[in-house]
Parts: structure tokens; sequence; C-alpha cells
């Protein structure tokens, strides 16, 4: 049956992406099934364009019913924390391999939500600012400053891991 293998499939990475997203266990859940179901009731509307087509057609039905939820919930605010510093220096690679990726992914999830999408459209789905922008009704400039707050805010948790570490 089509629903079965479609579930089979893509539930997982539907379920992970919404926890990239959301942050929260059941909304995953939930986006993955109402996803799944969409994109079943929508399948006529899908065009082939080369392997891998219909999960980025599935996925971006996804993201979009992620952003949508994140803007009805109008975006946690998002404190203002004088000790983020500015110079905070870029963690090394090797610095990086170190940490186990559940808590890069832990991280990742406690950003705020604007902080957290921005991150999530930008360094982990591919999306440019300009795209970002027009996906979520900011600037391209308010994407790449929102983008670079989020990444101080990992340097920062980053860094006192490290130290904490004794590294």
């Amino acid at each position: 049956m089509a629903e079965d293998e479609l579930y089979r499939r893509y539930a997982a990475r539907l379920h992970t992406l919404g926890k990239r997203y959301l942050g929260d266990e059941d909304d995953a859940k939930d986006l993955m099934l109402e996803t799944l179901i969409q994109a079943l009731d929508k399948i006529g509307t899908y065009t082939y364009t080369g392997e891998g087509s219909l999960y980025a057609w599935i996925s971006r039905i996804a993201i979009n019913k992620a952003l949508n939820q994140l803007k009805r919930h109008r975006w946690r605010m998002v404190p203002l924390d004088f000790r983020v510093q500015d110079n905070i220096p870029e963690p090394t690679e090797e610095e990086v391999a170190e940490i186990p990726n559940e808590k890069l992914r832990e991280w990742i999830a406690e950003l705020p939500d604007m902080r957290r999408a921005v991150f999530n459209l930008y360094c982990i789905d591919g999306y440019s600012h300009q795209e970002i922008g027009k996906m979520l009704g900011i600037s391209e400039r308010g994407s790449t400053s929102t983008l670079s707050k989020a990444r101080k805010e990992l340097k920062e948790k980053i860094k006192q891991y490290l130290k904490e570490q004794d590294r």
C-alpha cells in the first residue's frame, strides 16, 4: 500500500526534521504525521525531477508546516544576554569533533525559535538568506543577523563544554 511505503521510507527522517525545527517530541510526531497525510493528499501535484526529489518535495511540506506552526506561536522571545560576546573564536574542527552529536543537537534545539529556524534553514537545509527571509517574513539582513546570533550562542556553548571537559 502506498501509505505504508511512504511512512516506511520517510517517517523517521520527517520526525528528525520536526525535532530540529520544533524542538518538542510530540510536536515533531504531529508534524511528521500531518506532513505524510498532506503529501498523500497532494501527491497529484508532485513532479519527479530526479532521484531524491520526492523526499525534497515532502521535506519542503514539512518545513513549511513547521515554520507556520512557529509563526502561530509568535516566536518565543529572545532573551537579551549581554554576556554573549561578539569576539568568541570559532571552535576548531578537532574541538567540534570531540563533542557528541547528541549534545550538538541538544544545543540547537535549545536555541530560541527564530534562531533555530534560521540556523536549520541555512546550515542544514541549505537555503539562502534571501529564501529564508521570504519564508519567515524577515529581511535578508535579518536572516544573516539571526544566524550570526545563533552561531555565537552555539560557539559559547561549545567553548563552555570544552572548558568543563578540561580541553
